[in-house]
């Protein structure tokens, strides 16, 4: 498949959203109740793994920090990608980036990349695991790392590789009200898609793509 033109996702048609679903308890979403989770993790599947290729080219490795903010309320620790970058521009996304001969670990890159990216020093992380690979269209097998993130961090953002940083709340993402499907056809080929929109202040924050997509396996890992 060649690569979809430039579109506004935000004006693709919803058609469906999963009011059915049950929210993750806020019980659940606490530091200890994170721990427990990974310490003994549940019988469970992946939902969403592999989105439709329009890379011709054997997916690269990669790594994203999947981090908790322990707030009062707990967060999501989110960026977006610059107008320059040549594979998702101006998309939201996790901190993190393609693996590196010298990074011991997924868990290695991604606290690398992280740091890199946003300056968050890794001092303040604890990380709890991983979920299931999530491989993406523009050919991406990224490994979510899924830790917490003490709300003593600072950031510092390194504005060529992203030009914002913010949090959301870890409960909007884990409640499917939240969670919508899409659909575009292109070149006869169907794609469907999930977006997590959500209103921060006067700005909305489009998570779509392959960042919804592993926030939903984290839900289904959350629920099962």
């Amino acid at each position: 498949m060649s690569q979809p033109p430039e579109f506004d996702p935000q004006r693709v048609p919803v058609f469906q959203v999963d009011v059915h679903l049950t929210a993750v308890a806020a019980q659940h979403l606490t530091p200890e109740a994170l721990q427990a989770r990974f310490t003994n993790p549940p019988a469970w599947q992946p939902e969403l793994v592999r989105e439709r290729m329009f890379k011709d080219r054997a997916p690269t490795q990669a790594a994203v920090l999947l981090g908790l903010v322990m707030r009062d309320e707990p967060t999501v620790l989110l960026t977006q990608r610059p107008a320059h970058m040549s594979t998702h521009a101006g998309q939201i996304a996790f901190a993190g980036g393609k693996c590196d001969e010298g990074d011991a670990n997924a868990a290695a890159t991604a606290l690398r990349e992280a740091h890199e990216e946003v300056g968050l020093d890794a001092r303040h992380v604890k990380v709890l695991g991983t979920l299931p690979q999530y491989v993406t269209g523009s050919a991406f097998s990224v490994t979510p790392v899924v830790a917490l993130i003490s709300p003593a961090m600072t950031l510092q953002i390194n504005t060529h590789e992203v030009s914002d940083a913010f949090e959301v709340p870890l409960a909007f993402l884990m409640n499917p009200a939240h969670h919508r499907w899409h659909r575009h056809t292109f070149e006869g080929v169907t794609r469907e898609w999930l977006s997590m929109p959500y209103q921060d202040g006067s700005q909305q924050r489009f998570v779509w793509g392959a960042t919804a997509g592993m926030l939903r396996n984290f839900y289904r890992f959350l629920q099962a």
